[in-house]
């Protein structure tokens, strides 16, 4: 019996059309920006699995809660007729184009006629007319407009410069649940409501719902993605590059992928793979494994919005959470408001550390300021530590020392640096603990 058994399990992997392997994130221009490095990254250790041992490990019944809250809000856009944020979040970027220059990727002003253009592709009259359900296939970017064309207010300020286009909103990963309102001008975008942003995603990217895969596809059953830069593979070629927080329901005890068929209509397929790179969601939250998961966002560059398979402050915060079940937004300012907040805005810098460290939770709390969020992981040495995808230190003459990755510092990154703007520092500008 044992024998039979064997052979049906690999017989099963050797023909899955589809499996999920270990790879890495393809290189891009953001791999070429300049990374900087302060004190902090050399005095305090760097490693997650230091700071995981302060961790207090979540009770089952919390953790539970939290994820039934993360599947209702995932499958969302499939529950929905109209986009859920407000009109003054949609359309921000009609007056945005309006009001002030904007500058290509090759430094070129983008003219009027052709930001009209992408005002008339909106197509803003046909708002919510398709009303259909959809999912992604592939890795893909939530952009502000119907185009790739990236728009950078100045070509100058490292700020308003490249990565720190103003129309990459987010990227969405493979099998997430979408809402069509409806498509642009030319047919070749979909103006989507996802479960944790709003935009334009291209057509090729998605794939239609029916109720029937829907049904199926949100299962209550899921294993989400623990390794960051998979691959997902048909036949051993390359589909599509795969980060950590990525759902895969479980169906017939198997993880499934969502194909876009010939019709244009998703449909299900099992996935098979190997090793640790999978996990049931919620993943209990301990000391082993919130070192492990925090571990695969380390030194990844700065990517504003995701730009180039990368991520920004809140797309870590986001990723990290996820696959212990915790749902949060796309950016800072609405992850703040995710869990218990506690004020800390105008303490005196020492009393605000103290405040930190009494009131934060190692790996269950986040660090805001408005423009920027932050993991806590604990205390070194009497200071608050923290994990946060990092642009830079303000400096005094407004410019920022840039360090541009996923770095572990404290309250203070960069304090040693003779024209660091005091005022700036994030201790002094964080404003609440964000405690779940």
């Amino acid at each position: 019996m044992k024998y039979i058994i064997t052979t049906i399990l690999i017989t099963s992997t050797l023909f899955a059309n589809y499996s999920l392997v270990v790879g890495k994130r393809p290189k891009s221009a953001i791999d070429n920006l300049h990374f900087g490095t302060i004190a902090d990254m050399k005095n305090i250790p760097q490693n997650l699995d230091y700071y995981a041992k302060q961790v207090t490990p979540m009770s089952v019944s919390k953790m539970k809660q939290y994820d039934r809250e993360y599947n209702r809000a995932y499958f969302l856009p499939w529950h929905i007729d109209n986009m859920l944020e407000p009109k003054s979040e949609l359309f921000w970027q009609i007056k945005f184009v309006k009001k002030r220059k904007i500058y290509d990727g090759l430094k070129r002003l983008i003219t009027k006629s052709r930001w009209q253009w992408w005002i008339k592709n909106f197509n803003i009259k046909a708002l919510n007319s398709v009303k259909a359900k959809a999912i992604t296939v592939k890795h893909t970017n939530l952009r502000a407009f119907p185009t790739n064309t990236a728009a950078y207010t100045d070509t100058h300020k490292a700020t308003q410069w490249f990565p720190f286009d103003y129309f990459q909103h987010s990227a969405i990963y493979p099998n997430t649940p979408l809402y069509i309102s409806h498509y642009s001008l030319d047919k070749r975008w979909a103006f989507v409501q996802a479960p944790y942003a709003a935009g334009w995603v291209k057509r090729d990217a998605i794939a239609l719902v029916t109720d029937s895969f829907a049904e199926k596809f949100a299962s209550g059953d899921y294993d989400i993605s623990i390794k960051d830069n998979l691959w997902l593979l048909k036949n051993n070629k390359r589909v599509t590059l795969v980060k950590l927080g990525t759902i895969f329901p479980i169906l017939n005890s198997k993880p499934i992928v969502a194909i876009k068929s010939k019709s244009g209509y998703a449909k299900i397929e099992p996935l098979s793979y190997s090793g640790d790179i999978l996990a049931k969601k919620p993943l209990v939250m301990n000391a082993k494994n919130v070192a492990k998961i925090a571990q695969e966002f380390y030194n990844e560059p700065y990517g504003w919005g995701g730009k180039m398979q990368t991520r920004d402050c809140s797309a870590t915060t986001r990723d990290f959470f996820a696959p212990f079940g915790i749902f949060l937004k796309r950016n800072s300012s609405k992850q703040a408001k995710a869990g218990d907040e506690i004020y800390i805005k105008g303490l005196h810098k020492n009393i605000k550390k103290e405040a930190i460290m009494q009131n934060a939770k190692p790996f269950q709390s986040l660090l805001f300021v408005p423009g920027h969020i932050g993991i806590y992981l604990g205390k070194y040495k009497n200071e608050p530590v923290i994990m946060h995808t990092y642009w830079g230190v303000r400096l005094k003459d407004w410019s920022k020392f840039p360090l541009c990755r996923t770095i572990v510092t404290t309250t203070e990154p960069g304090k040693e640096l003779p024209n660091i703007r005091e005022k700036s520092k994030l201790i002094n500008t964080l404003k609440y603990i964000v405690n779940f």
